[in-house]
């Protein structure tokens, strides 16, 4: 026996505590049996060779640095062929004895390897992925946990699979969309340095020895590069200490909370992401309920599956409003994270008693919505950068070119 800290998804949100069990996955099968989604479950003492799934007795363990990453591909590929077994009728523990076999992720081996113990001791398959978070991501359990409520985890792992490939394949179009802007900024971030170090120097010097009086925007950069010179280190030490002390904020549950919340504001990228996670919330939803999950159920499932803890809280909040006999219709129009067409067809589906053709519906709508915006991205991105352009060389050429011009004025005035 030995004691794990916990922290697990609750009806009213995370949960921490520590308790005593046989191994990490056992405490997770006990932690879903209450109803809770293990998030991160930590030995605090000795850990069981069942749920470590490392090197045998007396073997050398392989240090954890030097173990080869699992890829999203690799994660893909295991949904796919999962997929395909169940949908020729093997059993989930001859399916796991295959890939394993066949797999040349070493890693991914012992993964699979640790997930087979484990079923055999009776846990349930999403509690022994939970136990794996570096391979399989919370959505991925949240998914495999509707699965095994709704006896459909052949149609998940072929979700989960086009889910994957379609990240990776957003992942990409996101990169090629920004390859260009990128490198444009970095460009003006290199020339800005430059001017701001060598260029305004010698230029402040030019016109400080003809004594002439310089303009406010000539007063402005003179002014910004004599900082950058005098405070450069501290500036640089500054962004450094800024970024760890905001990862350590992001990963805090309010932290976490008030960045998603951040991040589906952002002009562009917010509305990209806001979609693509209610994609995947609505067909996991839609899934669960034409499984015959009950709905307050099938919500507290499905909540993680949006992948943002902000659209996670609001979703929280619609099952809040339903138990209290609310509609879904009025549960969902109170979160502000719908359309009024999505709440028009949820209203629909209500009347109809088709909630789940619709919502798989709204899925797709999301989808394809999503993939416009991702193949317009670049053409979205080009006004702000032209306009962050213009205003960057404005503000050059007028600290630049405004006392030159005035000085030449003034000459042509004394001839």
């Amino acid at each position: 026996m030995s004691r794990f800290t916990y922290v697990a998804k609750g009806p009213h949100g995370s949960i921490q505590g520590t308790q005593d069990a046989a191994s990490a996955a056992a405490l997770a099968g006990e932690l879903q049996a209450k109803g809770l989604v293990p998030l991160k479950i930590t030995p605090d003492g000795p850990v069981t060779p069942s749920a470590g799934g490392g090197a045998p007795s007396g073997a050398m363990a392989t240090p954890e640095f030097m173990k080869p990453k699992v890829l999203p591909m690799d994660v893909m590929m295991f949904a796919k062929q999962l997929y395909t077994l169940f949908k020729a009728g093997v059993p989930i523990l001859r399916a796991l004895a295959g890939l394993q076999e066949t797999t040349q992720n070493a890693t991914l081996k012992e993964v699979l390897l640790d997930l087979r113990r484990n079923l055999e001791g009776g846990v349930e398959l999403s509690a022994c992925m939970a136990q794996h978070p570096k391979v399989f991501d919370g959505f991925f359990v949240a998914m495999v946990k509707v699965g095994e409520a709704s006896g459909r985890l052949e149609e998940i792992f072929l979700r989960l699979s086009e889910h994957i490939g379609f990240e990776l394949f957003m992942r990409q179009q996101v990169k090629s969309a920004t390859r260009y802007p990128s490198f444009v900024v970095m460009a003006m971030v290199g020339a800005l340095g430059v001017i701001n170090i060598m260029v305004i120097p010698a230029f402040a010097n030019v016109f400080k020895s003809l004594g002439s009086e310089l303009p406010l925007p000539t007063k402005i950069l003179v002014a910004t590069s004599n900082f950058t010179i005098q405070h450069g280190w501290s500036l640089l030490g500054a962004a450094v200490a800024s970024f760890f002390i905001w990862r350590h904020w992001k990963s805090t549950p309010e932290g976490k909370l008030e960045w998603d919340r951040i991040v589906l504001r952002i002009p562009v990228v917010g509305n990209i992401v806001t979609k693509a996670a209610l994609a995947r919330f609505t067909r996991a939803f839609a899934l669960s309920l034409r499984s015959g999950v009950p709905l307050e159920r099938a919500l507290i499932g499905v909540a993680q599956t949006a992948d943002n803890a902000y659209l996670t809280q609001q979703i929280d909040q619609m099952r809040d409003h339903i138990m209290r006999g609310e509609t879904l219709a009025r549960a969902a129009a109170g979160t502000g994270i719908f359309t009024p067409m999505v709440l028009q067809m949820i209203a629909i589906g209500e009347e109809t008693g088709m909630v789940d053709e619709l919502l798989e519906e709204v899925g797709e709508l999301y989808t394809e919505e999503v993939q416009y915006s991702l193949k317009t991205l670049s053409q979205q991105i080009e006004p702000i950068l032209i306009v962050f352009m213009g205003g960057l060389v404005l503000i050059l050429a007028l600290g630049v070119f405004l006392p030159m011009w005035n000085l030449g004025s003034a000459a042509m005035k004394h001839h």
